[in-house]
């Protein structure tokens, strides 16, 4: 549904996006507005996010990433560098973590715990 805005010629990053899809939380630190977001891909230093609201860019988040290992959720904080409209009610974000969340991200390939 979603390409990633960044295309393969000037993309710079260090650590390797995966694309998945997680339920994600977010809180807008400095506009106090909390809302959801599904990612569609993921590194151990950034996220691509769909939300149904615009977050303008350099706004700081913290995020909680619902994991398939049905533990706590994935607690992080990040900035939005970007932003895109890409259909009326959807946009399609990129968010810089503040550190890397390599443990973190390796949650997302364990075994889902049996329910």
């Amino acid at each position: 549904m979603a390409g990633d805005r960044l295309n393969g010629d000037s993309d710079r990053r260090i650590f390797e996006r995966f694309n998945v899809r997680l339920p994600t939380r977010f809180i807008d630190s400095r506009e106090n507005v909390e809302g959801q977001a599904e990612t569609y891909n993921v590194s151990a230093k950034g996220l691509g996010l769909l939300l149904d609201q615009e977050i303008k860019p350099n706004m700081p988040l913290e995020l909680w990433l619902d994991l398939p290992d049905k533990g706590t959720p994935l607690y992080t904080r990040g900035r939005v560098i970007w932003t895109t409209q890409i259909e009326p009610r959807l946009w399609q974000t990129g968010v810089s973590l503040e550190k890397a969340e390599l443990m973190g991200i390796s949650r997302i390939f364990r075994e889902p715990a049996a329910e």
